[in-house]
C-alpha cells in the first residue's frame, strides 16, 4: 500500500508540474511576454518543480537527508542518465552558449555545494551543514545567474522577426485558452504538488524505514529518480523532435537551479544537516559535472558523443549499485 500511494503522490507531482508550467506559460503568454523569458523562467522552474516541493516539505519537516540528497541524486540522474541515454539516442551537439556559460556555471554551483555541505572537512565548522546564510547566498546567486542569462537572450532574441514571431504567438495562445482557464491550471497544479509533495514524502520515509535503508540513500535513488521524471520525459521527446540542444539546455538548466534555488529555498526555511549524505556522494555531484565539460572538449568535438553516454550510464550504475549493495 505504501509503494502505491507513493506512486500516487508522483504522479500528482507530474501532473501538477505539468498544469503548472502550462498554465503559468499561457498566462505569460497572454500578456505579451517574450516566449525566451518563459522558457528561461517558468518552463525551467517548472521541471523542477518536484525536486523544489519535495525538498521545501522535507526541510520544513527537518528531513534535511531527504532534502539534500533529493538534489544530489537528481543531478546524478540528469547527467549520467538522461544524457547517458540521451546520447545513446543521438550524440548531443554543444553550442558556443553551452560551452562558455551553462557547463561552467553547473560545475560551478557543484563545487559550491560541496564546499557548503563539506564544514567539518574543509574546517569550516564544527558540523557538516547548508545554513541559512550558504541559502541566501545561493539564492542570490541564482538570481544573478537569471539576469545574466535573460540579459543576453534578449539581445539575442531581439531582431524583427524573432519579435514578430513572439508576438503572434502571444496572440494565439491568448485565444486558445481563456484567463479563468489559465488560472484553474495553476491553482490545481499547485494543489496537486503540494498534496502529492506530502503523499510522496510521507510514504518515501516509511519505505526506508520498514527497508532499513537510510532516508538519504532512498532520497538519492528512488526519490531523485521520481522527481526527475519532468526533465527525462522533455529530454526524450526533444531528442525524438530532433531538438537535441533543448533536452541539453533543460538538464543544465534544471541542474544549477537544483543546487542554487531548490536547496537555496530549502536551507533559508531551515538549515539543513547533511545527515547521510557522504562526502562520496557530493563528490560524485562534482564529478558528474566535470565529466561532462570533458566531455565538451574530447577528440576536438563540441558534443557528447554515444560512447561518452554509455560510459555516463556506467558510472551511474556502478554507483547505485555501491550505495545498494
Amino acid at each position: 500500500m505504501n509503494i502505491l500511494l507513493l506512486l500516487v503522490g508522483l504522479g500528482l507531482i507530474l501532473a501538477g508540474a505539468n498544469y503548472l508550467t502550462d498554465g503559468a506559460a499561457a498566462i505569460a503568454q497572454r500578456f505579451r511576454v517574450p516566449e525566451f523569458v518563459v522558457g528561461l523562467t517558468v518552463v525551467a522552474v517548472g521541471t523542477s518543480t518536484p525536486e523544489l516541493v519535495v525538498s521545501v516539505l522535507s526541510a520544513i519537516a527537518h528531513n534535511s537527508g531527504i532534502a539534500v540528497g533529493n538534489v544530489v541524486g537528481s543531478n546524478l540522474f540528469n547527467v549520467f542518465v538522461i544524457l547517458g541515454i540521451c546520447a545513446l539516442i543521438r550524440p548531443l551537439a554543444l553550442s558556443a552558449d553551452n560551452i562558455r556559460r551553462d557547463i561552467p556555471f553547473g560545475l560551478g554551483a557543484s563545487i559550491l555545494l560541496f564546499v557548503f555541505a563539506s564544514d567539518k572537512l574543509l574546517h569550516l565548522g564544527a558540523a557538516d551543514r547548508i545554513g541559512r546564510g550558504d541559502g541566501i547566498a545561493m539564492l542570490l546567486l541564482y538570481a544573478a545567474l537569471m539576469g545574466y542569462t535573460i540579459r543576453n537572450a534578449g539581445r539575442n532574441a531581439k531582431t524583427p522577426e524573432n519579435a514578430g514571431h513572439d508576438t503572434e504567438a502571444s496572440a494565439d495562445t491568448g485565444a486558445r485558452k481563456s484567463i479563468w482557464l489559465t488560472v484553474a491550471m495553476i491553482v490545481g497544479g499547485l494543489a496537486g504538488l503540494v498534496f502529492g509533495g506530502e503523499l510522496f514524502l510521507h510514504h518515501a520515509t516509511v519505505i526506508a524505514r520498514k527497508l532499513g535503508v537510510s532516508e538519504s540513500v532512498i532520497a538519492i535513488t528512488l526519490v531523485a529518480g521520481g522527481t526527475s521524471l519532468p526533465e527525462l520525459a522533455s529530454s526524450a521527446v526533444s531528442i525524438a523532435k530532433g531538438k537535441a540542444g533543448m533536452a541539453l539546455g533543460n538538464v543544465l538548466g534544471s541542474n544549477a537551479t537544483n543546487i542554487l534555488l531548490i536547496l537555496g529555498v530549502s536551507a533559508t526555511i531551515h538549515p539543513l544537516d547533511r545527515g547521510g549524505i557522504t562526502t562520496l556522494d557530493l563528490g560524485m555531484v562534482v564529478l558528474s559535472s566535470l565529466l561532462l565539460f570533458i566531455a565538451a572538449f574530447t577528440f576536438r568535438r563540441r558534443s557528447i558523443d554515444r560512447w561518452e553516454g554509455a560510459v555516463f550510464l556506467t558510472i551511474y550504475a556502478a554507483y547505485i549499485w555501491y550505495l545498494i549493495r
